[in-house]
């Protein structure tokens, strides 16, 4: 939530959070989810839209499928306004495979076909597109049917991060009806990020907020986040955080 807070501010959006479930961590990892119940999940989210005109969502860890059925339920009352969702599969699993395969089929359900662009990794993927994986393998093979499933269920966008496999360069691939739409290669940066893939979604959702098409916000993210790793600092034990105001600060400088 803070790291979307940054980034939306700083790409000059106002951020309106809904609070699914409270996260113990630290930099180094979660060590427990405690979801909020779903009414209190709805009746924030009830009392912000029926006050302020929003004009993105963004979805990540929410807590419990029980809140996915109520996000669901309000994502029908604005079919208008794009939705980027960030799946978080193993973090909303916590480890279990089983509840990580229940929020996947609750997903693949009921978000999937409301989705405007899904922001993942080929492992999260597979997973949507076939409840039957059980591999083992870091860095699986993707086949052109994996995205096909998704598309059908009336995703708009897939956009495939890190395609590199840790080669010299990091790739992201954005796919959709009708294929390739755009290819982003760019350096792979040295050392380990904690929230990479946060501030990607969340920057593609501050784009699209701002009135960019899905290509374009998509690029527009693409080179604020990469910005922003370029820029990471480590202020505690765990990997590297993105540095989300890096931009502000050096203009800030430079006005100076």
């Amino acid at each position: 939530m803070q790291a979307d807070t940054l980034t939306l501010a700083a790409m000059g959006c106002h951020p309106l959070t809904v609070v699914c479930a409270i996260t113990i961590r630290d930099t180094r990892g979660v060590e427990d989810c405690l979801a909020l119940d779903d009414d209190s999940v709805v009746m924030q989210a009830r009392t912000i839209l029926e006050d302020v005109p929003v004009h993105a969502f963004r979805i990540g860890v929410v807590g419990s499928v029980e809140n996915l059925v109520a996000i669901a339920e309000i994502l029908s009352d604005y079919p208008d306004i794009p939705v980027v969702l960030e799946p978080a599969l193993f973090e909303a699993g916590r480890g279990d495979e089983a509840l990580a395969d229940e929020f996947g089929a609750a997903l693949v359900e009921l978000i999937l076909p409301q989705t405007t662009i899904l922001v993942s990794d080929s492992l999260e993927i597979l997973r949507l597109a076939d409840a039957g994986y059980e591999g083992d393998d870091e860095e699986p093979e993707l086949e052109g049917d994996d995205l096909a499933r998704l598309l059908a269920l009336g995703v708009g966008f897939v956009l495939l991060t890190d395609t590199g496999n840790h080669g010299p360069q990091a790739i992201n691939v954005l796919h959709g009806e009708a294929g390739v739409i755009s290819t982003d290669a760019r350096e792979r940066l040295a050392g380990q990020f904690f929230g990479a893939r946060a501030t990607l979604s969340a920057a593609i959702a501050a784009a699209l907020a701002l009135g960019m098409d899905v290509p374009d916000a998509v690029k527009a993210a693409q080179a604020f986040t990469w910005r922003a790793l370029a820029g990471a600092y480590r202020p505690g034990m765990g990997p590297a955080l993105p540095d989300r105001l890096l931009g502000l600060r050096s203009g800030a400088r430079d006005a100076g």
